[in-house]
């Protein structure tokens, strides 16, 4: 039999990861967070994740700066990140969005990566 459980995930409750990122709900094989009021500053040093991303920009504005491209993020905007691929943010205006990855990226210190 399938699995019929049901998970339901209050973000004003939800764990919150090392950069800030809410953890919101979490299957086997995607899972959800959160980035919220990400305020403008540097980009943070490039990185590359064991899982792919695909995200959808809720307010604000960024830079994402991906394998050497670079494309403007603003409302109504999604994206992804290919898994491996080397990457980073620059957050230009107050900044929330929402992401899904899979696998999941905070399983056993996925996020760490």
């Amino acid at each position: 039999m399938a699995d019929t459980t049901i998970t339901k995930v209050d973000s004003r409750h939800s764990p919150t990861g090392p950069d800030g990122e809410k953890y919101l709900a979490s299957g086997t094989h995607i899972s959800m967070r959160m980035w919220e009021n990400e305020q403008p500053g540097e980009a943070k040093e490039p990185s590359a994740r064991p899982y792919e991303t695909v995200g959808y920009v809720l307010k604000g504005r960024a830079e994402l700066h991906l394998e050497g491209q670079v494309v403007v993020l603003e409302p109504g905007n999604s994206w992804v990140v290919p898994k491996g691929a080397s990457h980073t943010y620059k957050v230009l205006e107050a900044f929330s969005a929402v992401e899904a990855t899979t696998p999941p990226a905070q399983v056993h210190g996925r996020d760490d990566a």
